[in-house]
């Protein structure tokens, strides 16, 4: 199963962050816009990321909601029909909210750098080092502590959950959002 080492932070000046990404990162940004529908999963997540009517992934991960770099291995499945998936999992699992969100993708070697306005929440970065098949948990958490100095990341801007998760706690209502 694929995985990667994983962080994120909130953001109190994307500005100054995303122009850190410029200077480190060797290709020109993405912009993403996403809409994540989670499902009720006992033992994981499982999410369906929506980027158009016909293009989305299934991906169920599982991580712990640690506020430190964290490994998490996930599978991802494509689909040209996002909106009938919707449905069948909405009947059979249970949604359990919708995350939207306009990221901005750079790469920084073999890290995945998103810059995440998330609705309803705010201003977000995440790190996610794409592990290759010989490097260990242990390289991945070094570079992304490597880059969180970089991007000069404060220990009390870190965050463990996910936006599903903080949507969920905060006083938007996931359902509000639907």
């Amino acid at each position: 199963m694929p995985s990667n080492v994983e962080i994120k932070a909130a953001l109190a000046d994307p500005a100054t962050a995303e122009a850190t990404a410029i200077r480190l990162s060797d290709s020109a940004p993405e912009i993403i816009h996403q809409e994540d529908f989670f499902f009720a999963c006992n033992d994981a997540r499982l999410k369906l990321r929506v980027f158009s009517a016909d293009r989305g992934e299934l991906i169920r991960y599982q991580r712990s909601n640690a506020r430190e770099a964290r490994r998490s291995q996930y599978s991802i499945a494509r689909t040209s029909d996002p909106k009938i998936l919707i449905d069948i999992l909405s009947s059979t699992f249970g949604l359990i909210g919708v995350v939207r969100k306009r990221r901005t993708l750079y790469m920084i070697g073999q890290t995945r750098v998103h810059f995440d306005e998330v609705a309803g929440l705010g201003s977000f970065m995440e790190l996610e080092v794409v592990l290759r098949p010989e490097q260990g948990e242990e390289e991945g958490k070094s570079i992304a502590e490597a880059l969180l100095a970089e991007f000069r990341i404060d220990e009390k801007d870190l965050i463990g959950e996910a936006y599903i998760d903080l949507l969920t706690h905060s006083s938007v209502s996931a359902a509000a959002l639907l």
